[in-house]
């Protein structure tokens, strides 16, 4: 009787109450070995499935099925963030570049000890301040005095006291780095004006923890670009572009001194925006406009060389199609300071303040493409689209 009993036991279905009380983590891990097309069929059935493609365990998962057939580290670590003053603090849309869609996503910036940052409005300082490196996000808290760096994915973070409580955050720039990540910041005492030459200049090193203050003019030797534009990490320093005259200059992190100028810049440029590699620290673009009395006439892309028979140089890579020029010089309206660049993904991202689109170069390809518009953005939207690389990395320590 056991026996004849034993098949039809078998076949017995399995209480569906089971998976209720089952722990999340659980679940979640039991759920991660899904085939990935499975799985995109099966998130559509129950919201809780539908947020699963962003937890540690399935992404961490299919990372590593997934790293030797792709240049990505998974087919969900490859997303443009795009932030505007019009949307929810804690809402915010996310374009997948691997699957060419848009996805709406709730992201709540936490602590470590689990307390969520609020703020009175979508406007509000820190958005204006928040950076983006290496699947890490870093974002000012005026109100405290202190940075906060927080990976998304693992849901860690950690907060980062100014050096000084009477210090005024001028610039921030943020890069991961094979070793960890580097804040390199631009402060002046609240007693002055932000345009005043008593900046100093302090990096913030992850691997001790600690920060260290560099003596120095250093603020006015790079006037008021450095507050808008980040620096790019290349070649064991922070790079940046300076406003007229043109010139790209060299912050050693080791000793912290500027070396300037480097390389001799092309001629006849009327605006310049410095692109890394995404934090390896290898290559360095220049992206630049050239014409005459301001106005660009052409884009143009560059690749930095170095130590040749002639010293370091700039070589011309690509130059921007005429038809995509005029549209993109039609959007900034010469207004060149809201102009910003971006690495993501082997994409070099050029984008404007006042324009919800995206004109990238894809590297491998040599091609030049537009990211479609937002659905979600309402028809008429005013200015202050901000893009961000979004890369999770689950092991991006804080």
């Amino acid at each position: 009787m056991m026996m004849k009993s034993s098949p039809r036991s078998s076949s017995t279905p399995m209480d569906p109450r089971i998976w209720s009380k089952l722990p999340p983590e659980i679940l979640e891990y039991i759920l991660s070995f899904l085939p990935l097309k499975t799985f995109l069929n099966l998130r559509s059935t129950c919201k809780s499935f539908w947020s699963l493609i962003f937890t540690p365990p399935f992404i961490n998962k299919h990372s590593s099925s997934s790293s030797s057939s792709s240049s990505s580290s998974s087919p969900f670590s490859n997303f443009l963030f795009l932030s505007h003053p019009q949307f929810h603090h804690s809402h915010f849309t996310l374009y997948d570049c691997n699957h060419a869609t848009w996805r709406n996503i709730s992201l709540s910036l936490t602590t470590n000890d689990s307390s969520s940052l609020h703020h009175s409005s979508p406007s509000s300082s820190w958005f204006t301040t928040l950076v983006s490196s290496g699947g890490l996000f870093c974002l000012s808290d005026p109100t405290s005095c202190s940075l906060l760096v927080c990976n998304l994915l693992a849901k860690t973070s950690r907060k980062i006291q100014y050096p000084s409580f009477n210090l005024h955050l001028e610039h921030l720039t943020f890069v991961t780095t094979p070793k960890g990540y580097t804040i390199f910041v631009l402060f002046s005492h609240s007693s002055s004006s932000p345009s005043s030459s008593s900046s100093n200049v302090f990096v913030y090193d992850s691997k001790v923890l600690s920060w260290t203050r560099f003596e120095g003019r250093f603020g006015v030797n790079l006037g008021d670009n450095i507050r808008q534009h980040q620096g790019v990490y290349f070649n064991g320093g922070l790079y940046f572009a300076t406003p007229e005259p043109f010139s790209v200059v060299k912050f050693d992190l080791g000793n912290g001194k500027l070396e300037r100028p480097i390389g001799v810049l092309p001629n006849q440029v009327t605006f310049l925006r410095l692109v890394g590699d995404g934090g390896e620290g290898k290559k360095m673009y220049l992206v630049g406009g050239v014409g005459s009395n301001g106005i660009s006439r052409s884009i143009k892309l560059w690749e930095f060389c170095e130590e040749n028979d002639y010293g370091n140089y700039w070589n011309e890579v690509e130059s921007l199609p005429d038809l995509m020029c005029r549209k993109f010089v039609s959007v900034c309206y010469h207004n060149y300071e809201h102009v910003y660049c971006f690495w993501h993904e082997g994409m070099i991202c050029i984008c404007c303040y006042t324009w919800p689109e995206i004109l990238y170069y894809l590297v491998s390809r040599k091609t030049w493409h537009w990211l479609p518009r937002c659905p979600s953005l309402p028809l008429k939207c005013s200015c202050g689209f901000k893009w961000f690389s979004f890369v999770p990395n689950l092991y991006a320590a804080v």
